[in-house]
């Protein structure tokens, strides 16, 4: 399979496409504080010493948490790091997602970004719809607090627009009320409802951003990939991810991770490159 690029642009800022999802840097449950502090820092430095330069935060993990420990860990920030967060749900006592939606919580949620990163403007933020059992999709506006964030955007607190967990018709909508820089959506080899979406965001230079790499597959879509990771001497995971990098030229990765070590295994897919053979063997599993 011929080359692809390793760059594209989130916003005004080119970014290398294997980025870091820091949300597992919380506790269990992404609640509460990490078992060893002091292993995450060392996993965030270490993403940004080997050429990551996008970080997929919230601050709703933890909550708060994983924004604290980025802060502790790579401030003063390197020029060339895109931050980039979401809002538009929150952490009861007991961690439970709860949505958090309204217009004037979502501007609130960006100042707790704000506060707890130590930015005067973030990056990105993406706003969050809380679907069916908050991560299945649902339709409705999204006009007011989409709108809500367009104005933070104007004052300068933001740089950038996303939206996440998001349809098509929100997406056009949000796209007809501000600039949309990147989609956050649940997309992998099984679960590939937004084939067309992904194509259409290309043309328009918009980043797509899958989470859920490897979520939802059945043990026979899981057979598939196991052979194909094992006959290119890498995990599935790599795979799969490997995978979505070939896919379209605007998908951005973020796996996540709070060991040194899976950081380097989910970093080695950028020299990893499937042969067609192994491609169409796995582009067959959602059919």
């Amino acid at each position: 399979m011929s080359d692809f690029p390793m760059t594209w642009q989130l916003g005004d800022r080119s970014v290398n496409r294997v980025g870091y999802g820091a949300m597992q840097l919380a506790g269990p449950g992404v609640f509460g504080p990490p078992k060893d502090r002091d292993q995450a820092i060392a996993v965030l430095r270490e993403a940004v010493a080997s050429g990551v330069n996008h970080i997929d935060t919230c601050d709703y993990y933890g909550p708060h948490v994983t924004n604290q420990i980025l802060r502790e860990a790579l401030q003063p920030y390197p020029d060339d790091l895109v931050l980039v967060t979401k809002v538009g749900a929150r952490r009861d006592e007991n961690g439970a997602w709860l949505p958090a939606f309204s217009p004037d919580e979502i501007e609130s949620a960006v100042h707790d970004n704000l506060r707890n990163l130590g930015l005067e403007t973030i990056h990105a933020v993406n706003l969050r719809v809380m679907g069916d059992g908050g991560h299945g999709l649902s339709e409705g506006t999204i006009a007011p607090q989409f709108e809500r964030l367009a104005r933070l955007r104007e004052q300068g607190l933001i740089r950038h627009l996303g939206i996440s967990n998001a349809t098509a018709t929100q997406i056009e909508e949000a796209r007809s009320i501000a600039p949309v820089a990147c989609v956050q959506n649940h997309y992998n080899l099984a679960h590939r409802d937004d084939d067309a979406l992904i194509d259409t965001l290309a043309e328009a230079g918009i980043a797509y951003v899958p989470f859920f790499p490897l979520g939802g597959f059945s043990p026979l879509q899981s057979g598939v990939l196991d052979q194909v990771a094992k006959q290119l001497n890498a995990t599935p995971m790599q795979v799969a991810l490997a995978w979505l990098l070939q896919r379209a030229p605007n998908i951005l990765l973020i796996p996540g991770t709070s060991s040194v070590a899976h950081l380097r295994e989910n970093l080695a897919v950028r020299d990893l490159r499937l042969p067609a053979d192994a491609v169409a063997a796995l582009d067959a599993i959602a059919g």
